[in-house]
């Protein structure tokens, strides 16, 4: 059974490890190995011995009890990337010059127990393997390449820390082996399932697929880089339907669950976390039942391998998308590759297994493989092979086996040249390393030993001929991929007037869609909650007549009167209340603004304290000019002085003493009771109104009340100015205006009342802006009328007749016309 055999090659690994654990510092104790030593695959000796450690041997049960034991190319070809990094380094005069490097190389045959074997046989290397006689890196290897697989490297990571010996992996990607605390010395060439995990899932999310299953490998690479898929697919809105596991070992049962388990979903696209060779069996069951029209989602583990993409049955994984290591090239590494004769020097058994594999023959022939195979001769040509040995799809990962050769040298360079040992040096060092490759690529590790993360989104796109091509696409184009993006969720989008029910037992992307209860409204799509509209096209007309009308209109006559603030007209108007009463005016066109957009509680309170101040200060600032037009024609009497009493100061005491009482009211209300913002239920059962409840009617009438009682005020002494002479006929237009704005006001009393929920907020902007612009017209425009188009009475002579007239009307009224009181000059 699968599980018995991992279990007992992961007891045979912490068996290993406590034999580490247990030694000791002191010289006279000698730990060594039981059974017979580990013999490296690959050597060649050197000043300096690099360890390797690849799985060049393919070894397990299949779900069919048949045993599989075949050499894995892959494995080969990290090798010769290996070997083509060192010959490179030798070769040259500005890395390590005057050592040589040499390399032991081991195979794990895909067992984490041998692989711990290997390891520990690496950390005591025998001193005859370097030729220098002051080995500088005395007793172990100063490095490792490899492996090429999360838990192998989980493993080895764990005995070759008390070494401090950098094992520098190229394929291993589990998130775990960026922890420190436990793997202090692992570093890789290759980004972290952290960032690849989550790329997927925001990947998925920008398809529109919500509804996915998913099938990972019975591995530390599949079960902790799906855990954090899930997470993250989770946080994103993305529900798993099924979530299964598989590795190459199961048995034949365990193929025929998942298929049923996909067969009885509903959703399409299916992600995966598998390693190459456990896709390959699966794929080939799934092809036998027919399972096409799903859409796969992929890793770099299988994504752009040609090798998975010519199995029989690649057909169904057509318009697969995932995420690959970005295209890579190396010069002269292909050529290297296809030239393996020089191998035979330094392994001639690995040699002599892989030329028969590849060509189908054999050096030695027996009578009973005569018929069957033909004999090697040692001269056939590699270069028309058509197998994956030559396949260079890989070259990515082969570039990174060959940055992490370089990641080594650098760092013995750096030590070596400072005169220091490798001992526990070179892993600090390693960590700290940063150059480029002949390529110009950068190299370098962050604090986890992880490079920077860089992914290609790959898409598989069958051609005429049967064979795939691998497509990078644009992340941003939805339609690019082979087939139509399917749809995979497992509710629609709710749309408006219903709201979404989750179905019991089931993830939260599935739901039903139900009407709106009585009382609630929904105007938008996929929504689980009531909510009410409050963009309405009337507010934002009234907002544009608001803000474009009434407010620039009084700019307009501000900047009129300050550009003639010298002539008569502006001065005998009173010019200082003039201007308070244009900026009190644009306050309140301003404070119609509160009125607009969803009701808050800052909002709600500023509302109706701002209408109710700014509009005393603007009628305070009517009522004084009344006052001062009625003072000034007493004022013009023969003896009287009562202007003295009522000059500018006392003006804006008056002023200011009206508004700080409608402030004291507004402080009470506001203390007391405030207006708060409330849903409206009563007045409609399919809608929801959002609106601000007055809080103390008592203080909302008292504010309003103030006003309408300063405004009547302000009406009784304008009517009885009405008929002064014409040099101080202002009053009567300060008449008007208060005609409009208590008729206005009267008027909006019983509709405030009557107008339910939205329609009482516009009764009141409309009250205001209408009043508003009363005051406006009939105080103003008059003016800037004379001011602007009849400039010849605008004049001190024209205003000097029209004063002796009123005194010689006054006189004579005075008098019975029986005597003439000289006008004063």
């Amino acid at each position: 059974m699968l599980s018995t055999q991992r279990w007992s090659e992961q007891g045979l690994a912490l068996l290993q490890l406590l034999l580490v654990a247990s030694f000791s510092k002191s010289e006279e104790q000698v730990c060594s190995l039981m059974g017979e030593p580990e013999e490296p695959q690959l050597f060649k000796t050197g000043d300096v011995i690099l360890g390797g450690i690849f799985s060049f041997q393919s070894n397990w049960k299949t779900s069919y009890g048949v045993e599989l034991n075949a050499l894995n190319f892959r494995a080969f070809q990290y090798a010769q990337a290996m070997l083509f990094a060192i010959e490179e380094i030798n070769n040259s005069s500005d890395l390590l010059p005057g050592i040589t490097l040499g390399y032991m190389m081991y195979d794990t045959c895909g067992s984490i127990a041998r692989s711990v074997r290997v390891a520990l046989a690496l950390t005591d290397v025998n001193e005859e393997t370097a030729s220098l006689s002051d080995n500088p890196c005395r007793g172990s290897v100063p490095a490792i390449i490899g492996e090429a697989s999360s838990s192998p490297c989980m493993a080895i990571s764990t005995v070759l820390g008390p070494f401090y010996i950098p094992l520098v992996s190229h394929f291993a990607t589990c998130a775990c082996l960026s922890n420190k605390v436990r793997y202090p010395s692992f570093l890789r060439t290759i980004p972290s399932d952290y960032y690849q995990s989550r790329a997927l899932a925001q990947m998925v999310k920008h398809f529109g697929w919500t509804w996915v299953g998913a099938i990972r490998s019975s591995d530390d690479y599949g079960t902790n880089g799906m855990a954090t898929f899930t997470d993250t697919a989770t946080q994103l809105g993305i529900c798993l339907e099924y979530s299964v596991s598989f590795f190459r070992t199961d048995p034949s049962e365990k193929i025929q669950r998942i298929i049923n388990i996909i067969k009885g979903s509903t959703s399409r696209v299916i992600v995966t976390f598998l390693s190459y060779t456990d896709l390959e069996i699966l794929i080939d069951e799934f092809a036998h039942h027919n399972l096409t029209g799903y859409q796969w989602v992929g890793t770099e583990a299988w994504i752009s391998d040609s090798v998975t993409a010519t199995t029989e049955g690649h057909y169904i994984l057509d318009g697969s998308v995932g995420l690959a290591i970005p295209k890579a090239e190396v010069s002269g590494l292909r050529e290297f590759m296809l030239d393996v004769k020089p191998l035979n020097s330094s392994g001639e058994k690995l040699f002599t297994q892989f030329w028969e594999t590849a060509f189908h023959c054999s050096f030695k022939r027996t009578k009973e493989t005569a018929g069957s195979q033909k004999e090697c001769t040692g001269y056939e040509d590699l270069a028309g092979l058509e197998n994956s040995f030559n396949d260079m799809s890989l070259m990515p990962i082969f570039n990174n086996v060959y940055k992490g050769v370089y990641a080594i040298a650098h760092s013995l360079h750096n030590i070596l040249g400072c005169g220091q040992k490798c001992s526990n040096t070179i892993l600090q060092n390693i960590k700290n390393i940063h150059f480029k490759t002949k390529e110009g690529e950068e190299v370098y590790f962050n604090e986890n030993g992880d490079p920077a993360a860089k992914y290609d989104i790959i898409n598989w796109q069958p051609k005429k001929d049967g064979s795939v091509e691998f497509v990078t696409i644009d992340p941003f184009i939805k339609y690019v991929l082979h087939m139509q993006v399917p749809v995979s969720i497992c509710s629609g989008t709710c749309d408006s007037g219903t709201r979404k029910v989750l179905q019991k037992g089931k993830p939260v992307c599935c739901y039903d869609c139900i009407p709106c209860a009585e009382g609630e409204v929904s105007n938008t799509t996929g929504t689980s909650i009531a909510l009410s509209s409050i963009r309405e096209p009337f507010h934002k007309s009234v907002k544009q007549i608001k803000d474009r009308g009434g407010a620039c209109l009084t700019a307009t006559v501000a900047f009129i009167f300050f550009r003639h603030r010298n002539t008569p007209i502006v001065k005998a108007n009173n010019s200082e209340l003039s201007f308070l009463l244009l900026f009190s005016l644009t306050l309140c066109f301003l404070c119609s603004l509160t009125f607009i957009g969803r009701p808050s509680d800052w909002s709600c309170m500023l509302r109706h304290t701002a209408f109710g101040i700014t509009f005393v200060l603007c009628i305070s600032c009517v009522l004084g000019k009344t006052l001062a037009v009625l003072m000034a024609f007493k004022a013009t009497l023969p003896g009287s002085n009562l202007m003295k009493w009522f000059g500018p100061r006392r003006q804006r005491i008056v002023v200011l003493a009206f508004t700080f009482i409608q402030i004291g009211i507004c402080i009470v209300w506001l203390t007391a009771n405030p207006p708060y913002p409330f849903k409206n239920l009563r007045h409609f059962k399919d809608k929801i109104i959002l609106e601000c409840a007055l809080g103390s009617p008592i203080g909302f009438w008292a504010v309003l009340g103030y006003i309408g009682l300063l405004a009547l005020l302000c009406f009784i002494l304008a009517f009885l100015a009405r008929k002064l002479p014409d040099n101080f006929n202002e009053a009567k237009f300060i008449t008007f205006s208060m005609l409009i704005f208590c008729a206005v006001w009267m008027t909006f009393i019983p509709a405030y009342v009557s107008s339910p929920g939205k329609f009482s907020v516009v009764v009141e902007i409309f009250a205001i802006l209408a009043s508003s612009f009363g005051l406006l017209f009939c105080i103003f425009f008059p003016k800037c009328y004379i001011i602007l188009l009849k400039p010849e009475k605008n004049t001190k002579k024209n205003m000097m007749d029209k004063k002796i007239k009123i005194h010689i009307r006054y006189a004579l009224s005075c008098f019975n016309c029986t005597t003439i009181i000289s006008s004063p000059t």
